[in-house]
């Protein structure tokens, strides 16, 4: 099996030919198999690949003719990622290809991006980029399961450094298309955004009902990159049902964090009308780097250091509202059902009495402007009980069961 093994090199072989070569002729000595693809402009590689930039510019209904002579490199390399987009998930879907690897500085990052979210998850997709971890790179460009590689000393030419980490990168992408473990088709998925069960207890209270009710259950992580994960494949429409339970990215995005997952975020499950259960959870903390000195406009507010990565700072009630007319505004959106439920106790572990984060009056008040915002076609329900309470899962979990008898949920 293994020695069926396909990996699409995707790379500009005018400039970078010595490297791609050099990672195809690794991924060959481990066993595998390569397929090379050419996604240059102007120049030609020293022999013939693949697929060739003229097929890639064809594939995206042009030339490379049409890309010159554009006279602008953004827009020709546009041209050029939509082919090679194209042409990634035609090899994948014929069974071509059974993993990806690109390299690039930012105009091949650009590109790669793009080709690999035209991958389904559980398809190795690996990029080697100069700009691996940049904050040049939007959350909503990640597809939910990319692997992204430093590519220290690798703008120009082979060296030892460089070369260091293209072999690691070649048997990364071989090693990954041998090991992974597909996604099984047959089990309806359930996507979920959390933070830790230090914070919010509802991901273990519902987690054992729903695999007993036939779902797979998957829970990612508020942070930013976990709802950019989960957007990404609410968009292929991966999941039966989405909850959105945790708001905390849309309330960072609303206040300038940069721990957010893009201005797309909560949108993705509504355009394709899958069904949503919603709540406000830690949807009264702006998160920040804890390594970085505490804005200033947070200096005076109630203060939480998580860790050494990341701090949270409470929203004033203004804020609080503020959000809640966002979230409510996303959801109303959705083609589908939406339940928004609604704890009037509190929204995290933080937020009780004793806690960093407890403040009374700001919680009504929130509480207030969710009660007002959460109007039809949103279907409310107010909840006596603290979201981290038994009750509002119990609630969850009632909801779902009650969309799988309607057959708003399809369990096939």
């Amino acid at each position: 099996m293994s020695d069926a093994r396909t990996i699409l090199v995707i790379g500009t072989y005018d400039t970078k030919d010595a490297e791609l070569n050099f990672v195809r002729d690794r991924i060959r000595e481990l066993g595998g198999n390569v397929i090379s693809m050419d996604v240059s402009v102007l120049g030609d590689p020293d022999a013939p690949t693949d697929i060739s930039k003229h097929e890639v510019a064809a594939a995206a209904g042009k030339t490379i003719q049409d890309a010159i002579d554009s006279g602008d490199e953004n827009h020709a390399m546009q041209i050029m990622a939509e082919g090679a987009a194209k042409l990634t998930a035609d090899l994948q879907a014929s069974g071509r290809i059974h993993g990806m690897l690109a390299l690039g500085g930012t105009m091949g990052t650009d590109l790669a991006l793009d080709c690999a979210r035209a991958l389904p998850i559980g398809v190795p997709k690996y990029v080697v980029s100069t700009v691996a971890f940049s904050a040049l790179i939007p959350p909503e460009r990640l597809s939910a399961d990319i692997q992204m590689i430093l590519w220290a000393g690798g703008l120009y030419g082979l060296n030892d450094i460089c070369m260091a980490t293209l072999s690691q990168a070649a048997g990364a992408v071989w090693g990954a298309a041998q090991a992974v473990v597909a996604p099984d088709p047959d089990r309806p998925v359930i996507g979920m955004v959390s933070f830790g069960s230090s914070a919010l207890q509802y991901m273990v209270h519902l987690r054992q009902p729903l695999i007993d009710r036939g779902f797979s259950l998957a829970v990612f992580h508020g942070t930013g990159m976990g709802g950019m994960a989960m957007e990404s494949l609410a968009e292929q429409g991966y999941f039966a049902c989405v909850l959105e339970l945790a708001v905390a990215e849309i309330g960072n995005l609303m206040v300038g964090s940069v721990v957010n997952a893009g201005a797309h975020r909560m949108t993705a499950a509504g355009r394709r009308g899958t069904p949503i259960i919603a709540a406000p959870g830690f949807g009264d903390m702006i998160d920040f780097a804890a390594w970085q000195p505490v804005p200033a406009r947070f200096r005076d507010r109630q203060y939480h250091a998580h860790n050494r990565l990341i701090a949270s700072a409470a929203l004033t009630a203004e804020e609080r509202c503020h959000l809640a007319r966002e979230v409510a505004g996303r959801l109303k959106k959705s083609k589908g059902p939406v339940q928004f439920v609604l704890p009037t106790h509190g929204i995290h572990a933080w937020d009780t009495e004793g806690m960093p984060a407890h403040d009374p009056e700001a919680l009504a008040t929130m509480v207030e402007a969710y009660k007002s915002e959460m109007t039809a076609p949103v279907e409310l329900t107010v909840m006596d009980c603290h979201i981290n309470d038994l009750a509002f899962s119990e609630k969850v979990v009632e909801i779902i069961d009650g969309w799988v008898a309607d057959g708003t949920i399809r369990m096939e």
